[in-house]
């Protein structure tokens, strides 16, 4: 597991490109065969991905969380962003098909990812908080989301947010998890953007072509840069952070947060003349 440090916003300002990259952006997530996960000390959030030929148990280094299972301390969401597959939790088997999630509470002891078709796996991508209460584990499928429409085609970012993990939905301790889809010919993420001071937020981009990118901005509002994200990869988003973006064609990512907070409307508005 790689561990990430806390980055304070007066030492970014004097990153370069490669400081920026390897502070903040997480590549390799997704390896066939293997499970690959990243502790981060924002929010203590953990970043994963499982590409299952057969079945992975979901194992960490105690050193690190100092704990004798994942989630003796924590809970967990997962979306399939792959094929069909399943995800087992202390025995009992969970099907996943694509864009499905998983909410896994506090104290299962044991978690496994297994992919329908070995030959065509399934894409697993998770994110783990810390929790203090138990909420039950519930399987969530995209069509049983409560579709959020917003922005045009005249401002290029028309997009359809799919809340998986909140208060109003899927219940957890302090994880909020959804997918976020944009329509052909829209390539802008949250724009005008915004800031989260009492949580950290965490992007994965998919379904860029493999010629393709997405340049997501970052940092304080007058202070911004940005990073060149390819498919599959995530950003690390710190609280002081703006984060938004915009591809060379309409994409797909998923957002999560841990902090403070839960409610989805918590944002701290940039006015883009505030940008610089």
């Amino acid at each position: 597991m790689e561990t990430r440090h806390a980055v304070h916003p007066e030492q970014a300002k004097h990153f370069d490109t490669e400081a920026l990259r390897r502070h903040f952006l997480v590549q390799r997530l997704f390896e066939t065969g293997k499970t690959n996960l990243l502790y981060s000390y924002y929010d203590r959030i953990i970043v994963g991905g499982a590409i299952p030929e057969k079945p992975l148990d979901l194992k960490v280094d105690k050193a690190i969380i100092g704990s004798e299972f994942l989630l003796e301390r924590r809970e967990l969401g997962v979306i399939n962003i792959g094929a069909p597959g399943s995800i087992t939790v202390d025995g009992q088997e969970l099907p996943l098909d694509s864009r499905d999630g998983l909410y896994v509470g506090l104290g299962a002891r044991e978690v496994s990812f297994s992919s329908r078709t070995p030959g065509n796996p399934a894409r697993f991508y998770f994110l783990s908080a810390p929790a203090h209460a138990h909420h039950p584990t519930t399987h969530i499928a995209i069509g049983q989301t409560e579709p959020l429409r917003l922005g045009s085609d005249e401002q290029s970012n028309r997009r359809t947010i799919y809340k998986y993990i909140h208060p109003e939905g899927v219940r957890s301790c302090q994880l909020v998890m959804g997918l976020t889809i944009l329509e052909p010919k829209n390539v802008w993420n949250t724009m005008p953007t915004h800031t989260h001071e009492r949580r950290v937020e965490v992007y994965l981009y998919f379904d860029i072509p493999e010629d393709g990118a997405v340049f997501h901005l970052m940092g304080e509002p007058g202070e911004t840069r940005h990073l060149v994200v390819r498919n599959g990869e995530a950003v690390l988003s710190p609280s002081w952070s703006i984060h938004s973006g915009v591809g060379t064609s309409n994409y797909t990512f998923i957002w999560g947060m841990a902090g403070e907070n839960q409610v989805f409307s918590d944002m701290d508005g940039v006015a883009l003349d505030r940008l610089a």
